[in-house]
């Protein structure tokens, strides 16, 4: 694994995905001034910046103020892309389709009682009685998990993005590893909380299949990609990147699956790369 100081050819970057809670974001929730100037040196330079995230579109304005020309986020771990210049609107939805989350629904609850769950629409977040309330969206409604996921007709329903799975007792690492044993092949399973929530995608959609997709829209090859994460949901983009670094805090998963080290969110670990490679973009005479 390379450090923070082993950058890579300057010239072949056009694209940093960079993960927030954890990564970019400090503990507090905020971007420091040197990560912002990082940024936008980078869009200087000709790089594009996306934001990948399992955060919802609505819970992006830890960073609307810093969006800049980086207006495109990957949100709910690949089930969306937001434009944030157009206050978040969704350009593009890999749902998981309502019959694999009610049978994954079923299956945790079998596998794994005492299990309760939310439900993320395109247009929200909703739950069960039991599940951790989400403060930050006060007007969900709450009921079970097979009546959230309740559509009158085949196709009639809002899109749903994740099912998230929470459980009081097991760890986060084990309750993940039972998902996966459990439902596995039926969907996609990840975690992102340091406590036992599980967020549950449709088939192959994770952060790296859809910024794979966006990549490609583009003409960007895995190569000229440097990535950034701390969690397990970051795993296959940190695996997919030509280039990624874990954070300095990151899960062991992320650790192995990066081919570079930085700093933590604390130390601003992604400015100190992108710094770098900014640097050594200009003194070759790479940028634009």
């Amino acid at each position: 694994m390379t450090s923070a100081t082993d950058s890579p050819s300057p010239a072949a970057i056009r694209l940093i995905a960079t993960d927030l809670d954890g990564t970019l974001l400090r503990d507090d929730k905020t971007v420091s001034d040197r990560t912002v100037a990082a940024l936008a040196a980078a869009e200087e330079a000709g790089i594009e910046v996306f934001f990948v995230t399992g955060r919802p579109a609505r819970w992006m304005d830890v960073v609307s103020d810093h969006v800049h020309g980086h207006g495109l986020a990957i949100c709910a771990n690949g089930a969306a892309v937001a434009d944030l210049h157009a206050g978040g609107e969704l350009v593009k939805v890999r749902p998981l389709e309502r019959p694999i989350a009610l049978d994954v629904v079923h299956s945790l609850r079998a596998a794994a009682p005492g299990t309760s769950f939310a439900v993320e629409l395109a247009t929200g977040i909703h739950y069960e009685p039991d599940y951790p309330p989400f403060h930050l969206d006060p007007c969900a409604s709450v009921a079970v998990a097979e009546k959230l996921l309740h559509e009158e007709a085949p196709g009639t329903g809002v899109p749903v993005l994740k099912v998230l799975a929470h459980h009081a007792e097991l760890t986060p690492d084990d309750f993940l590893d039972l998902a996966r044993t459990t439902a596995g092949g039926r969907a996609s399973f990840t975690r992102s909380s340091p406590t036992a929530l599980l967020e549950v995608s449709g088939p192959g959609v994770s952060k790296a299949s859809t910024l794979e997709l966006c990549c490609a829209e583009r003409g960007i090859s895995p190569a000229e990609v440097v990535a950034f994460g701390d969690m397990p949901n970051d795993v296959e983009m940190l695996s997919w990147a030509g280039t990624s670094y874990a954070m300095g805090n990151a899960h062991p998963a992320a650790l192995a699956a990066a081919t570079g080290r930085t700093g933590s969110n604390g130390e601003d670990g992604v400015a100190v790369v992108i710094e770098r490679i900014i640097a050594e973009r200009l003194a070759s005479g790479a940028g634009r």
